[in-house]
């Protein structure tokens, strides 16, 4: 079978301190939660009062405007006080702390089951909307409002279920695509439906995943909708959206099909929509890969949301020495915290503990011109030009327009130069000019 990937640019990404595909852990429940409300980007208002008992699976903040989403509490208690922080991007964060109390609406029950064939597009967007379910990824954007831009779209649509595995990392949503391939596949469907414009299903799997994608095909068999499996590369950064656009590009060409425009969802996603519209279930908990060098016991776990990361770390056997940097997501493109306290939210896919030799670079040195960080990255851009043009203040902002931050260029830098924080700079620059 062929294997499709993008033109140029990438590279090969391996970390031995990731976990490995053995069986998830579920992570102890939390005494206490702190439950997100949002952040600088994203807002959401209690609809709770301090010292109120919520149970689990209940609204307890409102999404305040376009954009943002419905907050539910992931266990059941009495809410404590609402908190507040800054992380290490200066973003504002607010939380509400709920300490565990009364019994559980939906752990270790039967759970309920809606036929959900028989509602609109609206009635599945509704149902998406009121439990908050956002793209477990990036900036958690609301569901529901991707659902409404996709049905402005002129052109027809094809709903891509992203399983590109290019980053050990991504480790965790293997593994819940592993053990809920029904989910999957059924939150892709109903995702299809609420779009109303959907016309066929591609299933894009790496091809080291291939028994994977033959798996989500026989899953996938009773949809009414046609469905594909296309294997793609596993060169890193194949799973970005613009990367995976390439390479099924390449593969609409020599099928001579007409795909439209591609909508990309990846497993934790569509999970979560299968939940929601057919258990009546918010995102509870997520998959998690925690590890890196000054973790134990690197492990996947399952972990509630609103568990502090301080207490997952613990559950992995804790430190085997003191951290030099701790990162949410991937170490390539994920968010540095200080703060433990922090609690896993809907967008946590990974939590990795660096030692210091972990992310000790060489001295800064002049560049070299050897041309490494040209020939990596995916988008065409010349980072030591546009370094070079910066230090001498005669940078064009625009010329750093296209750079999606995979850090291609940083890695490879024998002068460990700050290639991609510079472009990074500038792209933002042009952007917001």
């Amino acid at each position: 079978m062929k294997v499709y990937s993008f033109p140029r640019g990438g590279l090969p990404y391996d970390d031995s301190t990731a976990p490995g595909k053995e069986a998830v852990v579920n992570a102890y429940l939390p005494t206490i939660s702190i439950i997100p409300l949002g952040d600088s980007l994203k807002k959401a208002y209690p609809v709770v009062s301090i010292g109120e008992c919520v149970k689990e699976g209940m609204l307890i903040g409102r999404g305040a405007g376009s954009g943002d989403v419905n907050i539910q509490s992931s266990v059941p208690g009495r809410v404590l006080k609402k908190v507040s922080w800054k992380d290490k991007d200066g973003l504002n964060n607010e939380a509400l702390m709920i300490k565990l109390e009364g019994s559980f609406e939906r752990l270790g029950r039967r759970e309920e089951i809606l036929h959900w064939n028989g509602l609109s597009g609206y009635d599945l967007q509704k149902i998406i909307s009121d439990y908050g379910i956002v793209e477990m990824e990036n900036f958690g954007r609301s569901l529901s409002e991707m659902i409404s831009s996709a049905r402005r779209e002129k052109d027809k649509l094809t709903l891509v279920v992203r399983c590109v595995f290019d980053d050990p990392w991504l480790i965790a949503d293997y593994a819940l695509c592993r053990d809920n391939i029904r989910a999957v596949v059924d939150g892709a469907a109903i995702v299809a439906k609420a779009c109303m414009k959907v016309n066929q299903i591609i299933f894009a799997v790496s091809r080291k995943e291939k028994e994977l994608g033959d798996m989500l095909i026989s899953e996938a068999g009773s949809l009414e909708y046609p469905v594909s499996l296309v294997l793609t590369g596993s060169r890193y950064p194949q799973h970005n959206n613009r990367e995976l656009e390439l390479a099924l590009r390449a593969y609409e060409k020599k099928e001579g099909l007409n795909l439209g425009n591609f909508l990309i969802f990846g497993p934790a996603v569509l999970s979560a929509v299968h939940d929601a519209v057919v258990h009546k279930k918010p995102i509870l908990d997520r998959y998690v890969a925690v590890g890196g060098a000054a973790i134990k016991n690197p492990q996947i776990m399952k972990v509630r949301i609103g568990t502090r990361i301080g207490e997952v770390i613990d559950q992995c056997g804790g430190f085997s020495e003191a951290p030099a940097k701790i990162v949410v997501g991937s170490p390539l493109s994920g968010r540095e915290i200080s703060y433990l306290n922090e609690p896993v939210g809907k967008t946590c896919y990974a939590i990795v503990a660096m030692t210091k030799s972990q992310v000790s670079t060489p001295k800064q040195q002049n560049c070299i011109n050897c041309g490494e960080c040209r020939s990596v990255c995916p988008v065409g851009l010349d980072p030591q030009i546009i370094y070079k043009q910066t230090r001498a203040m005669e940078i064009d902002n625009a010329s750093a327009v296209g750079c999606h931050g995979c850090g291609c260029c940083k890695i490879v830098c024998p002068s460990a130069l700050p290639l991609l924080e510079t472009i990074l700079e500038k792209n933002q620059e042009a952007v917001s000019a």
